[in-house]
């Protein structure tokens, strides 16, 4: 199933698909390993809900919900 980023739910697992961002934030992306075909998790959420951090390539980023939104993972449900 096809999902974005931001709607995992916590401990989730996904395979990135693809970025639907441009410039420069896809470039900062790409080289953070959100590249096709990687796992990401989810891990943490703040009080808030935004930002979100995700475990990726055995590290840790935290993505405001805006560019979540634009990855799109593969999840099994």
């Amino acid at each position: 199933m096809k999902v974005k980023l931001s709607d995992l739910k916590l401990g989730e697992e996904g395979k990135v698909l693809y970025l639907n961002n441009d410039g420069m934030i896809r470039r900062r992306l790409l080289d953070m390993g959100f590249v096709k075909g990687e796992k990401v998790m989810k891990v943490l959420e703040s009080p808030l809900k935004d930002p979100t951090a995700y475990k990726v390539l055995n590290a840790i980023v935290a993505l405001r919900n805006e560019d979540g939104k634009k990855i799109i993972v593969e999840v099994r449900r």
